[in-house]
């Protein structure tokens, strides 16, 4: 998606920009009606719905639906936006196209969350679309709360809990051209792979490798150290050490 031009029919590369004092003069039109302008300005910052989508790339949307939905974000930025507070429309406009893509995976989530969680999360959201309106800036979780006049630490977990999930194979970095996945990231400091390797002998395996990838996976698989401790103590970079577990892996499967 990170390279696409042409989405839903528009070729975003041949849309109008504009500079902040235009984008400010077309708004005060938007405001006293007129909708050609509003039709312009809307086509003008397609190109940050586009921006902000990207982001949401590996959920495994349609990319034209998630232009959609920020799209209708879009709309309503416009339609909320007030040029007396001094802000720039995109500071504003961000995170109303970035709230309209979660509201729409979060519908679309297949994870069952309990009907109290999910009427407190939804309210704090359309409380803070509208605080949001009001103060022209993000407001902060302990605002919202206070508003809602609930703890903070319930807030807290009903966001948490409407939340999509991640995948483990969701690449976090990219790094010398090696992604680095969520799952290289997690240590597991209760279920090591002791056990797995004395009942299938990899004792002989792990003698066929050279000291360094044998240093490597005893790293990581029997002491639980995460890629980049391994990185830091032997003073490679991270993708180096993904690198040099794969193969090591791969090469004593031939003797597993």
């Amino acid at each position: 998606m990170v390279s696409k031009v042409e989405i839903c029919g528009v070729n975003t590369a041949k849309l109008p920009v504009y500079k902040d004092a235009e984008m400010k003069e077309m708004m005060e039109k938007i405001k006293a009606g007129d909708k050609d302008v509003k039709d312009e300005f809307i086509r003008g910052n397609l190109r940050l719905v586009l921006s902000v989508i990207q982001r949401f790339g590996n959920r495994g949307e349609n990319p034209d639906d998630l232009f959609q939905v920020g799209c209708i974000g879009l709309i309503k930025a416009i339609n909320n936006f007030d040029t007396s507070h001094g802000v720039k429309f995109s500071t504003y406009a961000v995170p109303m196209i970035i709230g309209e893509v979660r509201r729409y995976l979060r519908d679309n989530n297949s994870i069952r969350v309990s009907r109290s969680l999910r009427d407190t999360a939804y309210k704090a959201l359309s409380i803070r679309e509208r605080m949001g309106r009001e103060m022209q800036r993000e407001p902060s979780i302990s605002e919202i709360a206070t508003e809602m006049a609930i703890p903070r630490e319930d807030l807290v977990l009903a966001l948490d809990a409407i939340q999509e999930p991640i995948s483990l194979y969701e690449p976090v970095v990219h790094d010398d051209g090696d992604p680095i996945y969520v799952m290289d990231q997690v240590k597991d400091t209760k279920n090591s792979d002791v056990h797995w390797i004395e009942n299938i002998a990899l004792a002989e395996a792990m003698a066929k490798l050279s000291p360094r990838e044998r240093h490597i996976l005893e790293l990581r698989f029997f002491e639980g150290k995460t890629q980049m401790e391994v990185a830091e103590e032997i003073s490679i970079s991270q993708a180096q050490v993904s690198r040099l577990e794969k193969n090591a892996l791969k090469y004593m499967r031939k003797y597993v």
